[in-house]
């Protein structure tokens, strides 16, 4: 496992970072120390959270997978993990329950510290983007959060590039701390949400990226073709809007580099993430792991140019 910093900031992160959003939903919750242990065991020293994981799944109330790391992580060294979680998802029926406001960044806060047992946040993230809060509020909120030990860095996710451009400069011109992760959707399937402004915005200003779904909510994870028949209600009906020829001719290029290389497919497209200039370290998700063995074996795959322009010209979204 390599390590990079994390955008312009002085903090090393590992090449992968472990998501949690899956413990307590599509995996069991006993799962995780296992899986936190193998990612651990194999140079990874980040791992990404929020508070509101996964609290759509039955019998999940939310800050479910922050429990589930706060109690791993009293086994290793608190210095040696770094613990990224968000705020903005409503964790309650109020009206102060969600959002960016200073009330509900300073509760929620607080909550997660508790359901992570710790006394700082090592990556603190606005999940979303609030129009009913000034952005001024929010960032003053972080600041401020920044200062009271709280919190060490601060980033942001799922917002658009004019809307982060506004947040740095705000931070700029009022002396405030600044976002320096993004964390967006991005993968050969889905490039043209982040490349068409966002990754210009982050390369120029130094933003860290860590990128969801890097294999498209398993997309490219090599289990489907064309044919492929969705069953309602389970998990692949919520791809069933990606069965496309396109995507299909994107994971028949990822199946030839992957026989080359004697890879799997899930691995190549992994790999891809990984080597783009604007990216950190992907975030991906593992129920078990055997899940995380696979996910691993993309570390240390260099794709060369004819591999790179073959998956370009497959999936370019911009003709």
């Amino acid at each position: 496992m390599e390590y990079k910093n994390l955008g312009k900031t002085g903090l090393k992160v590992s090449e992968l970072c472990l998501g949690s959003m899956q413990f307590g939903w599509t995996a069991p919750r006993e799962n995780a120390k296992r899986v936190f242990d193998a990612f651990y065991d194999a140079g990874g020293n980040f791992i990404d959270t929020a508070d509101i994981y996964s609290r759509w799944a039955p019998g999940n109330p939310g800050g479910v997978a922050e429990e589930l790391i706060g109690n791993w992580l009293k086994t290793k060294p608190r210095q040696q993990v770094i613990i990224a979680t968000k705020v903005y998802g409503a964790m309650g029926d109020g009206p102060n329950d969600r959002g960016l406001s200073r009330k509900h960044i300073l509760d929620a806060c607080d909550a997660s510290l508790r359901r992570l047992q710790t006394d700082y946040i090592d990556l603190y993230q606005t999940h979303a983007w609030d129009a009913a809060t000034p952005l001024e509020e929010t960032l003053r909120a972080l600041d401020d959060l920044v200062h009271a030990g709280k919190v060490r860095y601060i980033g942001c996710s799922n917002i658009p590039a004019w809307h982060l451009v506004e947040a740095l400069w705000v931070s700029d011109h009022l002396n405030l701390i600044r976002y320096d992760s993004l964390q967006p959707h991005y993968n050969l399937a889905h490039r043209a949400e982040f490349e068409r402004e966002l990754q210009a915005v982050c390369l120029k200003f130094g933003i860290g990226v860590i990128p969801y779904s890097p294999i498209g909510g398993g997309l490219l994870s090599g289990k489907y073709r064309r044919g492929f028949q969705a069953k309602e209600g389970s998990r692949s009906w919520n791809l069933r809007h990606a069965f496309t020829e396109r995507n299909f001719q994107i994971i028949d290029q990822l199946e030839e580099i992957a026989n080359q290389r004697g890879k799997t497919i899930l691995q190549i497209a992994l790999a891809w993430v990984m080597q783009q200039p604007a990216v950190t370290s992907p975030i991906v998700g593992a129920n078990t792991v055997e899940q995380w063995e696979e996910i691993k074996g993309a570390l240390g795959i260099r794709l060369n140019e004819e591999e790179l322009e073959k998956l370009e010209q497959v999936s370019k979204w911009d003709e």
